[in-house]
């Protein structure tokens, strides 16, 4: 992969002169092994100088060849010292501890979605911040890659022309994609969710930022299960667990999720998101109604194989509907500028952290998402039970 700065308007990743960023990757599952590890080691910003998992052979599989970089077995192994700055690609259950025990040492993070399964996990950790007497903001970034796609920054760019938003549409519909059948990806008690929570992180980071973060007052939503036992539905661009008996989840997860939220500044969002259906392509939606126009954008997120040839951007006005142009760009593309961004903001005048308030991938945006989400599964009754 190419990383040379492909988002509109940025600036140099890193000046030339100055020394990579020490970085940890805390787990050496898919998601590091096919994303953070080979985007942080091609990308001149950054050194991977220790990848941490439990289990040291997947850790020592999944080490860059660069052969700098140390494996270590647990998160308390890392220091302001050592490294710059660490990303936590683990399952979704120790993102709160892993990140607790980092901050405590005073070393950034980067957390990969979801970044926590619950608003209380969430609360839980700034809460901790602030009893240990913390001054100034918790150093925690987070944001979906899909913020960075061109797509996504068109649409951000027509809102002004659409007047006053009144409603957001945000839909991801898989055709075949439930990601496992069995593992912790699928017990609601170690994932915190299933199609919402992995789905409808990325979609309501993209809509909340494209809102300017406003609050959710009100929800809706209803879930269902009723592809889970069909084999025709698991996704076949993840590796598939070996044959054997497979474990029952205590408590499965959704493979459909709806909801509608309705924010303090008068904005209704209605939310789909299933892991599989009867379409044919898997298709992401965003839809922005406003008072002067409805602008609609249609494309893929992620890393499907399944999905449409090319993105669309529509406005419609008064029955007249005009195309906005939008470039072709590769698959994954998005990823890139995610760690592009991730080398300003730890490269920045702040030597890594996070600007206080909204638009910062900080901790409140991490919190107003949380608790959309948690809207949502209490409106369709799926509170989770246990979050520690």
């Amino acid at each position: 992969m190419a990383f040379t700065d492909k988002a509109p308007g940025n600036g140099p990743v890193r000046p030339a002169d100055r020394e990579p960023l020490r970085l940890a990757v805390v787990g050496a599952g898919w998601v590091a092994r096919q994303v953070w590890l080979p985007l942080l080691e091609a990308h001149p910003a950054f050194r991977v100088d220790a990848v941490v998992d439990d289990d040291p052979a997947a850790a020592r599989s999944a080490v860059p060849r660069s052969g700098h970089t140390r494996v270590l077995r647990r998160p308390e192994e890392l220091s302001p010292d050592s490294v710059d700055a660490a990303v936590i690609a683990l399952p979704n259950h120790l993102h709160l501890p892993v990140a607790r025990a980092l901050v405590e040492r005073d070393v950034p993070v980067f957390v990969e979605k979801p970044v926590f399964r619950t608003l209380f996990e969430a609360q839980a950790l700034a809460l901790d911040h602030l009893a240990r007497g913390s001054i100034g903001d918790l150093t925690l970034y987070s944001w979906s890659a899909a913020r960075h796609r061109t797509d996504v920054c068109r649409l951000a760019e027509l809102l002004p022309s659409l007047g006053t938003i009144r409603n957001l549409g945000l839909s991801w519909i898989r055709a075949t994609g439930i990601p496992q059948r069995t593992g912790w990806f699928v017990d609601r008690r170690l994932s915190g969710g299933g199609a919402l929570l992995d789905l409808g992180w990325h979609l309501l980071d993209v809509g909340l930022h494209l809102l300017g973060w406003p609050r959710v007052v009100r929800a809706a939503g209803t879930m269902s299960a009723d592809w889970m036992e069909r084999g025709e539905a698991t996704a076949d661009w993840r590796p598939r667990p070996q044959d054997g008996p497979a474990a029952r989840p205590v408590e499965p997860v959704e493979d459909t999720a709806r909801g509608f939220l309705v924010t303090d500044t008068g904005v209704g969002i209605s939310l789909e998101t299933r892991w599989a259906s009867h379409q044919a392509l898997d298709v992401t939606t965003i839809t922005v109604e406003g008072t002067e126009g409805v602008a609609t954008l249609r494309g893929t997120f992620g890393f499907s194989p399944h999905r449409l040839p090319r993105s669309s951007l529509t406005v419609l006005r008064l029955g007249r509907e005009e195309t906005v142009a939008l470039p072709d760009e590769p698959v994954g593309i998005e990823y890139e500028r995610q760690v592009d961004e991730l080398a300003r903001r730890l490269g920045g005048p702040r030597g890594g952290r996070p600007a206080s308030g909204l638009g910062e991938g900080s901790m409140a945006e991490v919190t107003i998402l949380a608790s959309c989400i948690d809207h949502i599964y209490s409106a369709a009754g799926r509170t989770l039970r246990e979050v520690s």
